[in-house]
């Protein structure tokens, strides 16, 4: 029985070569396996078509979704569309905003800060830390950031932004937010008489008047009485006529400067001044001191950078106005913060200065008709 099984064996594997050996040369066969085998395998639900389709299950690729966005993200492709969409003169605004709100922060940390370190020592800081960021951000072009045609001017424009830094934030620290806030914007009334006497600029009866207004209203604010003006007041007064000059400087050197060359020379010169009384009057800050301290820097060096974006975006006419809002937020951070309250005076005299500035900026940006071709 062995060797008969051993022989069937073998005649059958002898039987099974020749057959796969004709197979070989028929048509639709491919090596062992017939092809319409392969086919219906891929394909039974049609064995005898001739192209049956095959379903190949292919996985995701990577990184695709497999569910709805979330709310959160859903809300920022809104946002990001929205924003795609809005007009200069919209973007502007929301850059402005965002720069008094931030400017609120650091006004807040100088008041809270100054009550025990000098405040010489606070500009210094600050200037410090956001002379520290242009040059990171300035590395790559730096001589070309440090390149100026005008250094004196660059010199002038320093030393008046210093001066308007102490007259304005001492006048922080020592009255209440609104009230400075309020005298700051007699700021445009003092640009109206700089930009006659330096710039040449003409200015009609109408804006004169609305100059002499405003004027009124800060005196309202001032309250002079028997016993004289309030001194903090009155360096209130004093910030707004440096900020105009350094407003008319700014003018002057936008025709050639570059807007960092001006930020890291008025950092530089500030930097310099500010040593020597800072070193003398130095106060060891504490650790939530030195966190005001960081926190006011990082908050205006960021006030600076919007605002500039908002004015390089929108049309100066149009964003203007919203500088108003500062004194909602002033009296709101005062109240809050500092338990202040602000007097009648404040409210009286602030309409009238932002009634008149209103009028001189409306004037401001009316331009004339171009002329006639020849």
């Amino acid at each position: 029985m062995p060797g008969r099984s051993s022989a069937a064996d073998h005649w059958l594997r002898v039987m099974n070569d020749e057959r796969q050996s004709r197979r070989h040369g028929r048509p639709g066969f491919e090596g062992d396996v017939p092809a319409w085998h392969e086919q219906a395998v891929a394909s039974p639900s049609e064995p005898d078509s001739p192209h049956p389709a095959q379903i190949v299950e292919c996985e995701p690729p990577a990184g695709a979704r497999t569910a709805p966005p979330g709310w959160f993200e859903s809300r920022g492709q809104h946002l990001r569309s929205w924003w795609r969409g809005a007009s200069p003169n919209l973007r502007g605004s929301v850059f402005m905003f965002a720069a008094l709100l931030v400017y609120a922060v650091m006004v807040a940390g100088i008041k809270h800060v100054g009550q025990g370190i000098p405040l010489v020592q606070i500009l210094l800081i600050r200037q410090v830390i956001m002379t520290a960021i242009l040059l990171l951000f300035a590395a790559g072009s730096l001589r070309r950031a440090l390149h100026t045609d005008r250094l004196g001017l660059q010199i002038f424009r320093s030393v008046v932004t210093l001066l308007s830094m102490l007259c304005g934030f001492t006048a922080v620290i020592k009255i209440p937010l609104a009230q400075a806030t309020a005298i700051g914007f007699s700021q445009v009334l003092f640009v109206t008489i700089a930009a006659v006497l330096f710039l040449k600029e003409v200015v009609d009866v109408r804006r004169w008047t609305a100059t002499v207004i405003g004027f009124a209203g800060v005196l309202i604010m001032l309250r002079p009485s028997s016993e004289g003006l309030d001194i903090y007041a009155l360096l209130a007064v004093a910030g707004a006529i440096c900020g105009a000059a350094i407003t008319v400087s700014v003018r002057k050197l936008a025709a050639s400067e570059r807007t960092d060359t001006i930020l890291l020379y008025q950092g530089l010169v500030l930097i310099i001044l500010l040593a020597v009384p800072a070193w003398a009057w130095w106060q060891p800050p504490t650790s939530d001191q030195w966190f005001w301290l960081i926190t006011l820097s990082l908050f205006g060096t960021a006030g600076q950078w919007l605002i500039t974006r908002a004015y390089q975006v929108g049309e100066a006419a149009a964003l203007a106005p919203l500088d108003f809002s500062r004194l909602l937020l002033a009296s709101f951070t005062g109240f809050v913060f500092f338990a202040e309250i602000p007097e009648l005076t404040t409210w009286l005299g602030a309409a009238v200065v932002i009634g008149a500035t209103l009028y001189t900026i409306r004037k401001n940006a009316r331009t004339s008709p171009p002329p006639a071709a020849a």
